[in-house]
């Protein structure tokens, strides 16, 4: 046991580079190589809270090479005990003799490798002159996303957005340094009728993204509402919009996707492609200006593999 690398938060704080980190998602996706068996998703009851915890347990291999399995808890009520909502560790292992590699800070790792896909989403599916961004919610995903989604385009002004407008304020204060200019905002509809990009990272049960507020060419990035008991979107973005996922597996996990399925108002054959047909260019992203797409993110396993992979590397090669 020790051999084993343990790399933890503040060394993948220190050591991310969304370019690179997005270069090597999109050759994970591309590659046909990985294997990834369905994620097992459980939720159990978490009496102090009130709110159902949820376990994601999440294996890839990329044989003869690397494996690997994440194991996080989301606890949506974490914010009373001044935790993030994800808690968990990601074990790499070698692939040919099981060997433990290195065990890595699942939070952490979730957050960057989220943000990258995204990112990396919206290379195919945002216009190339995108250059402004509302944030919807204050979370550990929130200066992650902003400042991936500006390293894949020339985003000038950022908006953000929160219950707690003292949380979006102080996003915003982090994000003084960067190139952009980052306010909040008191309102969703203050900003959203405007911006090119919208980056929406919650828990809402209720929509928060409405499709009446939309403008054409907009690209919509859904990255929360991991249950089926939540939606970050109505129908009528889903509607107007050009849908495309990370991952035709996680169809039926969340609200916003799952639901417009089970009531008819999306069709399975409606869905535009996910990140394997695009990366590996079987599926055309966005087709015009005037296009609104939509990019449902519910996490892969594949990220995390990948990314455990090139933190590991950073890490040997200090």
């Amino acid at each position: 046991m020790d051999d084993i690398v343990h790399i933890s938060s503040d060394f993948i704080e220190a050591n991310s580079n969304f370019s690179e980190l997005i270069s090597v998602i999109k050759t994970g996706f591309a590659s046909g190589d990985i294997i990834i068996p369905q994620r097992h998703h459980h939720d159990f009851p978490n009496p102090e809270t009130g709110a159902e915890t949820t376990l994601l347990l999440m294996p890839a291999w990329h044989p003869g090479q690397i494996s690997g399995v994440k194991m996080v808890t989301i606890s949506p009520e974490n914010s009373r005990f001044d935790l993030p909502a994800v808690q968990g560790s990601y074990i790499l292992m070698d692939a040919v003799t099981g060997k433990v590699r290195a065990i890595l800070e699942a939070k952490s790792l979730t957050t960057k490798r989220t943000a990258a896909t995204s990112a990396l989403a919206s290379l195919y599916l945002s216009k190339k002159s995108a250059s402004s961004l509302l944030m919807i919610g204050t979370g550990a995903l929130s200066a992650n996303l902003i400042r991936a989604h500006a390293s894949v385009r020339p985003i000038i002004n950022v908006y953000v957005w929160g219950r707690n407008f003292q949380k979006a304020k102080s996003i915003c204060d982090r994000l003084k340094n960067e190139k952009f200019i980052c306010q909040p905002v008191e309102k969703v509809s203050d900003k959203i009728s405007e911006v090119d990009i919208v980056s929406c990272a919650t828990l809402s049960k209720t929509p928060l993204v409405l499709g009446r507020n939309l403008k054409p060419g907009q690209h919509i990035d859904l990255v929360g509402a991991y249950r089926k008991d939540m939606r970050e979107a109505n129908d009528e973005v889903i509607t107007r919009a050009s849908v495309f996922l990370d991952t035709f597996d996680g169809l039926q996990e969340s609200g916003d996707i799952c639901t417009p399925l089970q009531t008819g108002v999306l069709k399975e054959n409606e869905i535009k492609g996910d990140l394997f047909s695009l990366c590996s260019e079987k599926a055309s992203g966005r087709n015009t200006d005037e296009e609104i797409t939509v990019f449902k993110s519910v996490g892969h396993a594949l990220e995390d593999l990948v990314a455990a992979s090139y933190y590991f590397n950073k890490f040997k090669n200090e």
